[in-house]
């Protein structure tokens, strides 16, 4: 097994074991306020099945910041348990529709029964990589992500594939998490990649990133720097993201580890286009 499929199985597994033991592996915090911390409104929520929002894993709303509109056709990378699926199939209305690609059978079985549970019939879930997307090229006007790119091993690919699969002048809008100067023995730590923290890129390559694909009009806005506290749970969700990797990693505290990551972590909106 390389690398990258390590990091995948390592991923896969993490979110796997969150969604059927309801379980948080993005913080501690209680299972259903992550959604609401991301910045839901509670009148999408209260229209959406309690399972797609318990099961919230996001670090952001990326469709608050979009102009999804009736008609659109919109692909969520890593949709996990169907949240931003739903919500944009009631955006786009019944002339639109909505695709769903996750790695997982298990957060796939979750978000087609929220679909399901939700009488929503202008979307769908497909089984897949976000580095090899089961969809057609140029066939749709949106690509939204939230918290998973940074997920990737091979963000190159990701970049190339929303670039192929928009449309001429179709958009990008992601929430994501970026990083600038983490410690060496962050980076090591596969438990940390399920924690969306090792494998965060700075947003110079995120944006460098895009524009090598072919994007253009790469803007990242909404900027929040995660805070020590919040760092603290994203270690804690996994009680050995310091035991493996790296044998650097058993020289530091999950406390040390956390401080020294401090203001180098933020929560981010990313969008881009696809030129005409």
């Amino acid at each position: 097994m390389n690398d990258s499929q390590q990091i995948r199985a390592k991923v896969s597994h993490a979110y796997a074991h969150a969604v059927t033991t309801g379980t948080d592996c993005c913080g501690s915090a209680p299972k259903g306020t992550l959604a609401r911390r991301a910045g839901y409104d509670d009148a999408e929520l209260a229209a959406l099945p309690a399972e797609a929002v318990v099961n919230s894993f996001g670090c952001g709303n990326p469709l608050a910041f979009g102009e999804v509109r009736p008609g659109d056709a919109v692909l969520d990378l890593g949709c996990g348990a169907g949240i931003d699926v739903a919500l944009a199939a009631r955006k786009v209305g019944p002339t639109g529709r909505v695709i769903g690609v996750d790695m997982t059978d298990e957060m796939t079985g979750r978000a087609r029964a929220v679909l399901a549970e939700a009488g929503l019939t202008n979307a769908e879930i497909r089984k897949g990589l976000i580095e090899d997307l089961p969809v057609d090229s140029a066939c749709v006007d949106w690509v939204i992500s939230n918290c998973v790119i940074n997920l990737s091993p091979e963000k190159a690919r990701v970049f190339a594939e929303i670039a192929r699969v928009l449309k001429p002048g179709g958009r990008m809008i992601v929430s994501d998490i970026i990083a600038d100067g983490l410690p060496e023995a962050a980076r090591h730590s596969l438990s940390l990649y399920s924690c969306c923290v090792a494998g965060a890129v700075s947003e110079r390559e995120y944006r460098e990133g895009l524009e090598r694909a072919g994007l253009t009009d790469v803007v990242i806005r909404q900027r929040f720097e995660l805070s020590l506290s919040q760092l603290e749970a994203l270690v804690e969700s996994d009680q050995r993201a310091f035991r493996v990797a790296c044998d650097r990693l058993e020289a530091l505290s999950k406390g040390e580890l956390a401080v020294a990551c401090a203001g180098r972590v933020f929560s981010a909106e990313i969008s881009a286009r696809k030129p005409e």
